[in-house]
């Protein structure tokens, strides 16, 4: 294993193999789908094929083993020789994964575990056509050389001259053209000469379109060519040999698809380099082959220098430091309200929009598409329907919508979880699904959308949806309410209960669910996230859960408000209204206080209470500011002394000791200078009310 490769090369290989597996599990997925479009095997066998490249190129030969038994089976399917089948994309799947998890040991640098043999021996079985049996071992073509110390994938000198013979008939093989002293010389050395390879060429364009023999460097046959861009040979593109046409002559050698590797160094024949490594054995882009070529190399470096690789560190130091920025722009903007000079107040106005600016274009750089997480679900949800014995489509939409990387990462797990749990709880059998006149095929909706500084995901199915009156009954057998209280739970209430830590309706435990402890872990990180789930659903017509989280977790919109002389930052997600409220009209339900508001009931928190100390028992004043907050789908009001206003904060972390304290989330500094500490709301009302 090449670990002390150079280490930009290595880089370059990770970056692309990754793209490229995330692609391949939703395409594979996509295939047993749609078994007949040509265009997806053909995209499939391009992504083994560039991985098994990139991975020879690395001298990474346990996954160019298993790239290269996959690449044959894809290469037998796209020549219609073979069906797809769910028990071929099972295999394929599970070799899927044995890729996925050498490539993570090529990522931390550990030795490469070899693919299970009887994997590998059941993918070359389906390597073979379907109507043929393996050919015989002494008839059999030699795809990796006759050489027990050949490189895999390398052509041997002698598989050369068979491959003249062929394409130059018997008088190639018996009268040889004339060939110069040079290439005379380097004949016996079993190299191609000149003339040779001029008859190849004219085999692919044509008799005299290549005139005069390409130089070759002494001492190193495999060097490329120097070539005068601005000759005649050289303003068409297509009198260069492509990748394609040089694998359509090895596939005269070996056999339709059974070489797909690039020639062996000892060939003297050139194929001009790609990009990257893992590229350099992969069919060039339509694209590329049919561009002139009209700037050379200095073209290909142009091309290649409009993106640099940045490490994610360093992002974020930039966006703590644009973080900082906030808070100095902030404290500007106080100190010119107070100071009644036009210019500073412009120039800070200047500032402010500058800040703004930068801080939007910071954002950005950090931000990746959602379809990063969303690409594994059709492998997640293909698998567990056939463990389920279900059949069900998963739609997918807004998978180019972007969020910060911190959130596309954090969001992995909850959104895993809720597609299993459509497909689980939500999506019927296909015979119990018949039987109410739906149709057999279950559908399972995954969608994404910006508003505004949030973003929406859904998670929606046309299963079975929620009974409120089984909710109720399992409330109460699991002693969350009485019979009186859950009686009084209406619909949205109830659907709640599901997010109840052990809260569970599988009367049978399995492997996928039935232990209560995966909604309210899913609730748990949504709310870490500053962000609310609401759940929605109608019996017999299926399930909607609705997530809304913040574009980023670095800079969050606050409203600021004063408890006593102390100051505190409720996330604006949370707020919903805010009014001024005469607290001698509060009414008592339950023992709890209470007011009306358009005839709707919230209960009332003095939340001064609970965050200063020797506020208990502290006389009320009659008049009051109330904050309406959100959480979830109920709605509470605060108590707060005064409202100072919205303004952006930067949020930091507490300290070792304050580190857990209930109901906070971190820390920041007001424009005024101060400190003030912003309030976890679910986390405040889970401790203290």
């Amino acid at each position: 294993m090449a670990l002390d490769a150079d280490e930009e090369i290595l880089q370059d290989f990770l970056v692309e193999a990754g793209e490229i597996l995330d692609q391949l599990s939703e395409q594979l997925v996509e295939l047993e789908n749609n078994p007949d479009d040509h265009d997806l095997l053909n995209a499939i066998f391009r992504g083994f094929h560039t991985i098994k490249g990139g991975a020879g190129f690395l001298q990474l030969d346990a996954l160019v083993d298993c790239c290269h038994v996959a690449e044959n089976v894809f290469d037998i399917l796209r020549n219609g020789q073979r069906v797809v089948t769910s028990t071929l994309m099972d295999t394929v799947l599970l070799t899927l994964d044995r890729v996925n998890t050498m490539f993570e040991e090529v990522r931390n640098r550990e030795e490469l575990t070899p693919a299970d043999p009887e994997l590998l021996a059941a993918l070359a079985e389906l390597a073979q056509p379907q109507s043929d049996t393996p050919a015989p071992a002494e008839t059999a073509p030699v795809a990796h050389g006759a050489s027990a110390d050949s490189e895999p994938g390398d052509i041997t000198d002698d598989e050369f001259e068979a491959l003249l013979d062929a394409l130059d008939g018997e008088k190639a093989a018996k009268a040889p053209a004339p060939v110069s002293a040079e290439a005379s010389a380097g004949a016996g050395n079993g190299d191609i000469s000149d003339d040779e390879f001029e008859n190849l060429l004219d085999q692919l364009h044509g008799k005299g379109k290549h005139q005069g023999a390409l130089p070759v460097t002494p001492g190193n046959s495999s060097q490329e060519p120097e070539v005068n861009p601005a000759s005649p040979q050289n303003q068409d593109s297509s009198e260069h040999i492509t990748d394609d046409e040089f694998e359509s002559l090895l596939d005269e050698l070996h056999g339709r698809g059974k070489f797909q590797a690039a020639p062996a160094p000892g060939a003297a024949v050139s194929v001009t380099p790609k990009a990257s490594p893992a590229s350099a054995k992969a069919p060039a882009p339509e694209a590329e082959k049919s561009a002139p070529v009209k700037g050379g190399k200095e073209q290909a470096a142009v091309a290649t220098d409009t993106t640099v690789r940045v490490d994610t560190k360093r992002l974020d130091d930039i966006m703590n430091m644009v973080g900082e920025l906030v808070l100095i722009r902030n404290r500007l903007k106080k100190l010119s309200d107070e100071v009644d000079e036009e210019r500073i107040q412009k120039t800070v106005a200047s500032l402010d929009v500058v800040t703004g600016d930068l801080q939007s274009s910071v954002m950005q750089t950090r931000m990746q598409p959602i379809k990063k997480v969303f690409g594994r679900f059709p492998r997640v949800v293909r698998d567990l329907a056939r463990s389920l014995n279900k059949d069900i489509s998963l739609s997918m939409s807004g998978e180019e919508t972007d969020l910060d990387k911190n959130l596309v990462e954090a969001l992995s797990d909850p959104l895993v979880h809720l597609v299993r749990n459509a497909v689980d709880h939500g999506i019927e059998s296909p015979e119990v699904r018949e039987a109410a006149g739906k149709p057999r095929t279950g559908k399972v909706l995954l969608s994404a959308e910006q508003e505004g500084d949030h973003i929406l995901l859904v998670i929606e199915d046309d299963g079975a949806g929620m009974d409120p009156g089984v909710l109720r009954r399992k409330a109460v057998e699991k002693g969350l309410f009485d019979q009186e209280v859950a009686d009084r739970l209406n619909d949205n209430e109830c659907f709640n209960l599901i997010f109840a830590p052990g809260f569970s309706t599988k009367e049978l435990i399995s492997d996928v669910s039935g232990r209560g402890v995966g909604m309210d872990v899913v609730k748990t990180k949504i709310n870490q996230l500053n962000g609310t789930i609401s759940i929605d659903s109608e019996l017999g017509r299926g399930s909607r859960i609705v997530i809304k989280v913040p574009l980023t977790l670095a800079i969050m919109p606050t409203l600021m408000v004063k408890l006593e002389d102390q100051s505190f930052a409720l996330p604006l997600v949370n707020v919903v209204e805010i009014f001024h409220l005469d607290l001698s009209k509060k009414n008592v339900v339950d023992g709890r206080e209470c007011i009306v508001v358009r005839d709707r009931v919230y209960p009332l928190f003095h939340i001064k209470k609970w965050l200063i100390q020797g506020a208990y028992g502290a006389p009320e004043s009659v008049n009051a500011h109330v904050v309406i907050i959100a959480v979830g789908t109920k709605r509470v009001g605060f108590v707060v002394d005064q409202l100072v206003g919205q303004e952006e904060v930067v949020i930091k972390p507490l300290g070792q000791m304050l580190q857990g304290t209930p109901g906070m989330a971190g820390a920041t500094i007001t424009g005024d200078g101060r400190i003030a500490l912003i309030i976890d709301v679910p986390s405040l009302l889970q401790h203290y009310a």
